[in-house]
């Protein structure tokens, strides 16, 4: 059941732009963990949902494994679509991206509370012709 109500969120709002189910579906104080941003709240959520879908308008999300443990689920996915907004700074560019992930939701009551997002940024900005640039690790054993 919390699988089924995961997919059911994550598709409306990723793949359909429908945020519509985020209201009855999210805790009000829910937490969002994604690499470089906090979110807090369903209103947040929505905003930068709004600001991925302005920047992937034919977004897609696809569910290529999910398990579920107790009050948590976890979802390895795919994303693709198009670039024609900014995102993390990029200027759209036209280009495909096509990366992968993983999600870990944590439920509380029949609603998700907690959501942490792993994708695979690096990828993502590479095929967006970002210039990323990797600190050197550890700098003292380079030398």
């Amino acid at each position: 059941m919390n699988t089924a109500l995961v997919i059911r969120v994550l598709d409306a709002a990723f793949n359909h732009g429908d945020f519509s189910q985020i209201d009855e579906s999210f805790t009000p104080d829910a937490l969002f963990h994604d690499p470089g941003l906090e979110m807090r709240g369903t209103a947040e959520l929505r905003a930068g949902l709004t600001m991925l879908r302005q920047a992937f308008p034919d977004f897609s999300f696809t569910v290529q494994d999910q398990m579920a443990d107790g009050d948590k689920v976890i979802l390895r996915y795919r994303g693709q679509g198009t670039h024609h907004g900014n995102f993390k700074g990029v200027p759209p560019t036209g280009r495909q991206i096509d990366y992968t992930g993983i999600l870990i939701v944590r439920l509380e009551g029949g609603r998700i509370a907690e959501f942490w997002a792993q994708p695979d940024l690096l990828t993502l900005l590479q095929q967006l012709g970002a210039r990323v640039v990797l600190p050197d690790p550890d700098p003292v054993s380079a030398r």
